[in-house]
């Protein structure tokens, strides 16, 4: 009975294990009290406007660390489909540079639905990058995802994912 049981935590273990992947990236000591931004987070997903809803939830998780980050301004759907990407990240740097910020959160967002089947669990898969506002380069890089259970919300999976990646930046 004890084998059986011990089998049993042991797959549970496993299975949950499996539900979550991460990159273990160590984080510079990064100033709390900086002038910190969020830029554009790029949607690589099939689901639209999943990178300005990981925006919001990232807003959220970074003032919940004690951050007072800066958003950049929306864009008007029309210009933000004649712009790529670079462009895009490319102009909010310049945004960042002028408002003097020292730090800017970039990212993606390469999953982001609710998967096929019966449960239908939420699966969210997300990028990020602190940058250095002056000069645009990269500082720090992280990736993780998640597939939650099936009466989760994408946005709580979402939130826990970065939640997991913020919460490996280190301050100083």
């Amino acid at each position: 009975m004890q084998a059986i049981r011990n089998l049993g935590l042991a797959l549970t273990v496993l299975f949950v294990a499996g539900c979550a992947s991460f990159t273990d990236e160590a984080s510079p000591n990064l100033s709390r009290t900086a002038q910190w931004g969020i830029v554009p987070v790029v949607n690589y997903s099939q689901t639209p406007q999943a990178g300005e809803r990981a925006e919001q939830i990232l807003l959220s998780v970074l003032s919940s660390r004690g951050l007072q980050p800066r958003v950049y301004p929306a864009s008007t759907e029309g210009e933000q489909a004649l712009m790529d990407d670079n462009e895009r990240l490319a102009g909010a740097l310049d945004w960042a540079r002028q408002q003097k910020l020292d730090y800017v959160v970039a990212g993606s967002v390469e999953e982001w639905q609710y998967k096929n089947g019966l449960d239908g669990e939420p699966a969210v898969g997300i990028s990020l990058r602190v940058l250095e506002a002056s000069t645009g380069r990269v500082l720090w890089s992280k990736s993780g995802a998640r597939a939650g259970w099936s009466r989760e919300s994408l946005a709580g999976t979402a939130q826990t994912v970065l939640d997991k990646l913020v919460g490996a930046l280190r301050f100083e």
